[in-house]
């Protein structure tokens, strides 16, 4: 079983592998719209929701601004998501190896190692995206402050913040390139740079990872066809992976609005700084009350869910093995 399970490893690497970069083609727009969202603070509201911020972000930045940060996620996504479910594999197989059965907690603790591992990868990855899906908030946030104070001195009550959108061109903050930013980084403040938000991304990659597997694993589990016959279909595996996918996006998004506000490395105007993950949490909770936990929370589960979905019907579909030239009967024989 050991030389079955490292022979089928590569194609688990490959299936992650080939699962984010096609999830993450699809739901990157609904990501930069949450990003943007997570970032903006009380009472200087770019965006009303999600589909204000996509309009908003095509008619100033064109549909290509929709995915500012792609470049990172999809050079980055491979290692992180073929870590993430390759990992969880393997996990699951080293807490099952005595041959008992694997619990609820087994379970968990196989999730918790997995979430654990990819954040090597997953850290410098969101830590790059946020910043160039941010240029584009910030820059038009710039645009849209002398409207503001035009408003205020003239004793008006309210502002609104869309005015100026089309008045003046894309700024130099907005076409900055990953590139630059890690030269930057590295430059300035070393490798560590890169890894700032670490523990806010253990603090919500860990408890997604402990929920998600789990649940998952039991709601695929229900769509076996017989005990003879374990295969399940396709659009199962797609629906346990978007329904465990939201569940777990849910029940860690006010981790990800901490660890997003810490990773955003320049602010807009008045918008204030942290020092930790629990000077974060104090500050958002004294300035803009606890429902500042949940913004963005259903873009992300709308991120996640199909991510997870799509990500789990090309790894059980089985591309790596495909690829390899592998087959169920070489895999079990070998």
């Amino acid at each position: 079983p050991q030389l079955s399970h490292l022979f089928y490893l590569p194609a688990k690497l490959i299936n992650g592998g080939v699962a984010g970069m096609v999830g993450v083609t699809c739901v990157f727009p609904i990501d930069l719209a949450k990003t943007r969202l997570q970032n903006q603070r009380s009472g200087q509201q770019l965006y009303k929701n999600m589909m204000d911020c996509l309009i908003k972000t095509v008619k100033t930045e064109g549909y290509f601004g929709m995915y500012r940060g792609a470049a990172v996620n999809l050079t980055l996504v491979t290692p992180e998501k073929a870590i993430k479910l390759a990992a969880n594999d393997f996990f699951r197989h080293q807490l099952s190896r005595d041959g008992s059965r694997l619990t609820v907690f087994r379970e968990m603790l196989a999730g918790c190692c997995a979430g654990m591992c990819q954040v090597i990868i997953t850290t410098p990855m969101e830590m790059l995206k946020i910043q160039l899906q941010d240029a584009g908030r910030l820059a038009a946030q710039q645009r849209v402050l002398p409207s503001v104070v035009t408003t205020l001195k003239m004793g008006g009550t309210s502002t609104v913040l869309s005015r100026s959108y089309n008045t003046s061109p894309l700024s130099k903050a907005m076409r900055v390139s990953a590139t630059q930013i890690t030269r930057e980084l590295l430059r300035t403040k070393g490798v560590r740079a890169l890894y700032r938000g670490l523990g806010a991304t253990l603090m919500r990659d860990i408890p997604f990872s402990v929920v998600y597997f789990p649940l998952f694993a039991h709601l695929h589990k229900l769509g076996q066809r017989s005990p003879e016959d374990p295969t399940v279909p396709f659009y199962w595996s797609f629906m346990s992976g978007c329904l465990a996918g939201c569940v777990a996006a849910v029940a860690v998004s006010p981790c990800d609005v901490v660890k997003t506000r810490l990773q955003s490395l320049k602010k807009g105007a008045n918008e204030e700084t942290y020092n930790g993950v629990v000077d974060c949490v104090r500050k958002i909770l004294k300035k803009e009350g606890p429902g500042a936990f949940l913004k963005g929370a259903g873009c992300r589960a709308l991120v996640i869910a199909p991510l997870f979905g799509i990500a789990q019907v090309v790894y059980f579909v089985g591309v790596g093995e495909f690829l390899l030239g592998y087959s169920p009967y070489n895999i079990y024989s070998a």
